[in-house]
C-alpha cells in the first residue's frame, strides 16, 4: 500500500521541491490532491498505463439497443475508458455468440437500427462524457430476451478523495506514478534533473 502524501512527497524531493522530513503546507495539500487527481485520470487513458482490463456484465432488455454505462447508467460499473475484445452476449442455454466492435462511422451505416429482436452482433460504445458521468453502449440487432451482455474494459486508475488514502497498486507502479508525477508537477517551474 502507498499513502497518497507519500507518494506526493517523494515526487517533490525528486524535483528538489521538498527535503526529506518536510511536509506539505494546507495549500500545497490542496493543490496537490487535484494534480494528482488530474495526472491518475491522464494515465487512464493509455493501454499499458492500465492495469485492469475487467469483464462487466448486463442482463439485456428485450428490444433495447442502447444502454448508458457509468456508476450513475443502466449498467451500473464504472464508466469504461475503451471497451476491447473479446465481448461476447450468452443465452439461457448458456451458449455464447461473439460481438464484434465496431465505431461510429460503421455503426452509423446500419440502416434500420431496430429491424428484428435477436443475437446483438455489434456493439458501438461512445465514450463520450456526459453530465452524468456516464458513456453510452449501442447493439445491434437489438437483443431479444434471456440475453447477458459480457463486456471487456479498460478500467481507470481511479482518483483519491484523501492525501491519506492508501492505494493498492501492482508492481512497479508507485516508481511510475511518483517519477512521473514529479516530471508532471515540474513542467514548466522547475528544472528536471537528467536522471529523473
Amino acid at each position: 500500500m502507498a499513502v497518497v502524501s507519500t507518494m506526493i512527497l517523494r515526487s517533490m524531493r525528486m524535483t528538489g521541491e521538498k527535503s526529506r522530513g518536510a511536509t506539505l503546507t494546507a495549500n500545497e495539500q490542496t493543490e496537490c490532491l487535484a494534480e494528482f487527481n488530474t495526472f491518475l485520470e491522464a494515465c487512464s487513458n493509455e493501454r499499458l498505463l492500465c492495469y485492469q482490463v475487467q469483464q462487466d456484465s448486463l442482463a439485456l432488455t428485450a428490444s433495447t439497443n442502447s444502454y448508458t454505462i457509468g456508476t450513475n447508467g443502466v449498467f451500473a460499473v464504472t464508466r469504461p475508458v475503451k471497451i476491447v475484445d473479446p465481448c461476447f452476449v450468452r443465452d439461457s442455454a448458456g451458449l455464447d455468440t461473439e460481438v464484434t466492435i465496431v465505431n461510429a462511422e460503421a455503426y452509423g451505416s446500419i440502416v434500420q437500427k431496430s429491424a428484428g429482436y435477436t443475437v446483438p452482433t455489434y456493439l458501438f460504445y461512445d465514450s463520450g462524457f456526459s453530465a452524468t458521468s456516464t458513456g453510452t453502449i449501442f447493439l445491434y440487432p437489438s437483443p431479444s430476451g434471456s440475453l447477458t451482455l459480457f463486456i471487456n474494459s479498460w478500467k481507470q486508475l481511479g482518483t483519491v478523495s484523501t492525501l491519506s488514502q492508501d492505494l493498492a497498486l501492482p508492481p512497479g507502479y508507485q516508481l511510475f506514478i511518483e517519477s512521473n508525477f514529479a516530471i508532471h508537477e515540474a513542467a514548466g517551474f522547475r528544472p528536471i534533473s537528467a536522471e529523473l
